[in-house]
């Protein structure tokens, strides 16, 4: 399931002085379906990769971007977008459960507002999706991930450069829906710098890719969209055994 409209007038944010190229590109690599959703529009640029099986998944993701569709045209601040994500968590929690695993999913991403007159961008993420920010040609995740191999690599306990290989690096930690009665999302505040190219994706690309070789194909890249379609291709390429699904969002600041 994709969400998303072209990056023309009709929807740039609300933030003044700020302008947005945005790029798009999915693909279903060797499953038998696509579980991630966008939502790339009016400001709000999201990931979301669906669990619990094909159609729950499918279902699941798609019901969080529906509800993240509330900040589309707005400039929310970090308690609105802590409150979305929230009411996503429910809605994802009340769907149907054919089985013993409960439909979930991560979601991360950026959503363009304003603060104390400062474009921003408040950040999200519940789950091993990323955001990342790329400035000056230099990549940096900016999110942390909630899963089993992070929580090792911090503590000492996995070397990082294992970390690809451990049998326990899909098992996240915190999702919206799932199991869990309440979630946590990570929400916060960073400053837009000019130039700022944004890459949010699923782990159908950093599964497949290094940070250096998502550097260089975003450094290689003159527009948003090539920059999407290059590090899809090239998750394809290679193995693409997850959906890789990955949104970039160029900004531009302006005199107002």
């Amino acid at each position: 399931m994709v969400v998303t409209a072209p990056s023309d007038e009709s929807v740039q944010p609300a933030v003044r002085g700020v302008r947005v190229d945005v790029g798009v590109a999915s693909d279903q690599g060797r499953r038998d379906g696509n579980e991630d959703a966008v939502l790339a529009s009016g400001g709000v640029y999201v990931v979301a990769d669906g669990m619990g099986g094909h159609d729950a998944g499918e279902v699941a993701s798609g019901t969080a971007v529906e509800v993240l569709g509330a900040l589309v045209g707005t400039t929310p601040d970090v308690d609105e977008v802590t409150r979305t994500l929230r009411d996503a968590h429910e809605r994802v929690r009340d769907l149907p459960s054919g089985s013993y695993r409960r439909p979930g999913t991560t979601v991360t991403g950026v959503v363009l507002t304003e603060h104390e007159g400062v474009p921003c961008w408040v950040v999200l993420n519940v789950g091993d999706s990323r955001t990342y920010r790329m400035v000056g040609g230099v990549l940096e995740q900016v999110t942390t991930d909630h899963s089993e191999i992070a929580e090792l690599v911090r503590s000492g306990l996995v070397p990082l450069d294992a970390a690809a290989r451990h049998p326990r690096r899909h098992v996240v930690t915190r999702v919206l829906g799932g199991g869990a009665t309440v979630v946590e999302p990570d929400v916060w505040l960073l400053a837009v710098s000019p130039g700022d190219r944004m890459l949010v994706c699923s782990d159908g690309l950093t599964d497949e890719l290094t940070d250096a070789r998502i550097e260089a194909e975003l450094r290689a890249a003159d527009g948003a969209q090539e920059a999407a379609d290059r590090l899809v291709a090239a998750a394809l390429a290679a193995g693409g055994h997850d959906n890789v699904t990955v949104v970039v969002v160029d900004a531009s600041t302006r005199r107002r």
